[in-house]
């Protein structure tokens, strides 16, 4: 891209690079150049938005984790309403048939990453933590109108069903798993 030309939403333009070769390629492969390649524009167009390239990562990861609380929201909007079973399932389908299980990888294989994360994420894995969090938080919803038993335990529900969903889908070049699958797990641990 010719110098002096304006780029719009610069950030989301190379977020939106990054997951492309993230998804693509996998976590080994997001450099610099690559997503700057990928966003078609100069590389030194990422370092005068960002400090480094970690520093880009971790802005890209803390975006990413605050459309999974806005997605939180949205679900426990519809506590009280049609099953919890059915809205269980199309959360964590849609959590992790989005870019969330590639962030995931992408976290675990940098060393980085984590520490600069670890100061807005003191505990657990970025992404999963958050989304256990957001599932706890429907839980608890459901559990204050009687929809679920009074005793649920909501705090070690949504990890067991955020861990066992992730299990489904942690291969990021498979089949996605039928959302029946997905239903039995939530489901089974429901009954638990």
């Amino acid at each position: 891209m010719p110098t002096g030309v304006a780029i719009r939403d610069v950030r989301e333009q190379l977020f939106d690079a990054a997951e492309t070769v993230l998804l693509r390629d996998g976590p080994s492969a997001l450099t610099s150049r690559a997503v700057t390649t990928e966003a078609g524009c100069a590389k030194g167009v990422l370092h005068r938005h960002f400090a480094d390239f970690d520093g880009f990562l971790a802005e890209l990861v803390l975006d990413r984790i605050a459309r999974v609380g806005s997605r939180g929201a949205d679900l426990t909007r519809l506590a009280g309403t049609g099953s919890v079973t059915d809205h269980l399932t199309e959360a964590l389908t849609g959590l992790f048939g989005s870019v969330a299980v590639a962030i995931i990888s992408l976290v675990t294989s940098r060393d980085d990453l984590r520490a600069r994360l670890r100061p807005a994420r003191p505990t657990g894995v970025p992404v999963l933590t958050d989304a256990a969090a957001v599932i706890a938080g429907y839980l608890t919803a459901e559990r204050d109108l009687g929809r679920i038993p009074a005793d649920a335990d909501v705090d070690a529900l949504a990890p067991t069903l955020i861990g066992a969903t992730h299990m489904l889908f942690a291969d990021r070049h498979g089949t996605p798993p039928d959302p029946d699958a997905v239903r039995r797990i939530v489901t089974t641990i429901l009954r638990s």
